[in-house]
């Protein structure tokens, strides 16, 4: 009995942690394009949703595009914006090893 408790919250705690894992803050200071949607300057919230991501603003949500998360060796020291021609290339997570790379 106190072995199924214990899978169960090992099992919760590993929910938790994924799904806080999947949600990352980032702040634009320039009008950008995303997936044919253009982002003006602001903090959003990029949930990782499958193999795409989800940028809101507040609960709204501001644009979806198809991405992939690739873990680096190091630790990015702080979030940043990759941009070409005004479209987003890709963010790369301050504080850890995640880079969200986005479909030309």
């Amino acid at each position: 009995m106190f072995s199924k408790k214990l899978l169960v919250g090992f099992a919760v705690l590993a929910m938790g942690i994924a799904s806080a894992a999947s949600d990352y803050k980032v702040e634009l200071s320039q009008a950008t394009q995303v997936g044919g949607t253009e982002l003006k300057p602001g903090a959003y919230r990029v949930e990782i949703q499958g193999d795409k991501a989800v940028f809101k603003s507040g609960k709204t949500v501001a644009a979806q595009a198809p991405a992939t998360v690739e873990n680096g060796k190091q630790k990015y020291s702080e979030t940043s914006v990759s941009t070409k021609a005004s479209k987003i290339e890709s963010i790369s997570i301050g504080g850890s090893t995640v880079k969200i790379v986005f479909a030309p």
